[in-house]
């Protein structure tokens, strides 16, 4: 869910990232992911823009990962084999406050090989530079601020201001979901008007992504044929997954059209399945 709504932001509102992490404000264009594949790359989890001169890359992180250093060199090492000549930025963007040291890590080492790449850890980032630009204005709860309730108050004035009501429901609704790392969802629902958020877009590509992933996984059946069940499972499957995300319920119902009651449900049988012991495996 993080991972899309970041994706999205980036991918739609690249010159405000440029301005931020580039110092200059460039537009950027998507660069497909398959167009580096030696071997496949989750396209889920990297994100690649260019210009005519730059490449850059990010990779957001809600957790430490001790496979980023790895990552981040194999991906360079892709880029230059196909674009040579282009200056490329690399960036791991860490969403959410850690003490481990793996967040501070800018530096892959194997004997003679040595590769640096660049890490913002978004709670040391001074807050007024995430309220200067509409697309980074979902972050700014996340950043240095000793008030994150009040931050979001007034990340939530300056989107009632943005006139245009497509890009206002769209900063709206990835506000919220990037904003439950830090805040509680009673604090989200009052402050961000959900008649907003109901009429972005963003949760119908999110659900695009779920079905056609779980129709690849074989989930969806039903949906290639037009069964309405084999709709509603996946729509049950991305809840429930939103869900292990910790999102709030309220979110998930407006997100998959869900009522409160089948959340509820689906919460209780997910959490009976995780207490449910596995059955040993059968001696031969």
């Amino acid at each position: 869910m993080i991972d899309n709504i970041c994706k999205f932001l980036a991918e739609n509102f690249s010159a405000d990232f440029a301005s931020w992490l580039l110092g200059e404000s460039i537009t950027l264009t998507k660069l497909e992911p398959s167009e580096l594949s030696v071997e496949p790359i989750r396209a889920d989890s990297v994100i690649f823009l260019e210009s005519a001169e730059i490449i850059l890359h990010l990779e957001f992180q809600t957790e430490p990962n001790k496979n980023i250093p790895f990552r981040m060199t194999d991906y360079r090492l892709r880029l230059y084999r196909k674009f040579p000549e282009k200056e490329v930025h690399q960036v791991v963007i860490y969403l959410s406050p850690s003490r481990s040291p793996l967040v501070n890590e800018t530096t892959f080492s194997l004997k003679a090989l040595k590769h640096n790449f660049n890490v913002i850890r978004l709670w040391e980032q001074p807050t007024a530079i995430f309220q200067q630009y509409q697309g980074l204005l979902p972050f700014a709860a996340l950043t240095k601020t000793n008030n994150p309730e009040e931050t979001l108050r007034q990340v939530a004035r300056q989107i009632d201001n943005i006139a245009d009501k497509q890009l206002q429901s769209n900063v709206a609704a990835s506000t919220a979901i990037i904003s439950a790392i830090a805040l509680n969802k009673e604090i989200i629902q009052r402050l961000l008007r959900s008649e907003i958020m109901k009429e972005s877009p963003i949760y119908q590509d999110i659900l695009l992504e779920g079905l056609a992933e779980g129709l690849a996984k074989g989930k969806a059946e039903g949906l290639a044929k037009g069964k309405a069940e084999g709709k509603a499972e996946a729509v049950n499957q991305i809840a429930s997954s939103m869900l292990l995300s910790n999102v709030s319920p309220d979110l998930i119902a407006q997100f998959t059209g869900l009522s409160p009651k089948q959340i509820q449900k689906l919460k209780k049988l997910s959490a009976k399945q995780s207490q449910s012991p596995k059955s040993p495996k059968s001696k031969r």
